[in-house]
């Protein structure tokens, strides 16, 4: 059940990487989250909206990102980030460490592998030609808070 919820649609270029980020940390914020728990939540959105923003879109432009984030009051985190690129053609292949479709650029391939010790759960869907959608999905620790 969702106990609240919020929805975002940005332009995927890299400075608002950080504005992803920023809202990530701002909507968990009640919870009371620890400083480990929120650089999690940070760096996992901010793996998520670089993989978006790098590879969704590549010579066709800027597209958008839309990110929605929901929790529940056990303190379960979910956000969502999707775009409307190219998808993912083979996506067991794109979660393996160190994978990478940049050639030009050098890109370590560790996205998915970071998002993945960073949430208690990620799930990717993907469908060639009309993009992606990345669930990260987190239970915070609320001894320390509420």
């Amino acid at each position: 059940m969702k106990d609240n919820a919020v929805t975002v649609e940005f332009i995927a270029i890299p400075e608002n990487e950080k504005f992803a980020r920023m809202v990530a940390a701002a909507f968990t914020a009640p919870f009371d989250p620890t400083v480990e728990e929120v650089t999690e939540i940070k760096t996992a959105v901010s793996e998520a909206v670089s993989n978006a923003v790098i590879h969704a879109y590549g010579a066709s432009g800027k597209g958008l990102i839309r990110m929605e984030l929901w929790s529940s009051e056990k303190g379960t985190v979910t956000i969502v980030v999707e775009d409307y690129g190219i998808g993912i053609e083979d996506i067991t292949a794109a979660r393996a460490p160190l994978f990478t479709t940049a050639a030009v650029e050098e890109r370590s391939g560790m996205g998915f592998a970071i998002m993945e010790s960073f949430m208690d759960k990620v799930v990717v869907e993907s469908e060639k030609d009309k993009g992606t959608r990345v669930t990260l999905i987190k239970t915070l620790d609320l001894s320390c808070g509420l």
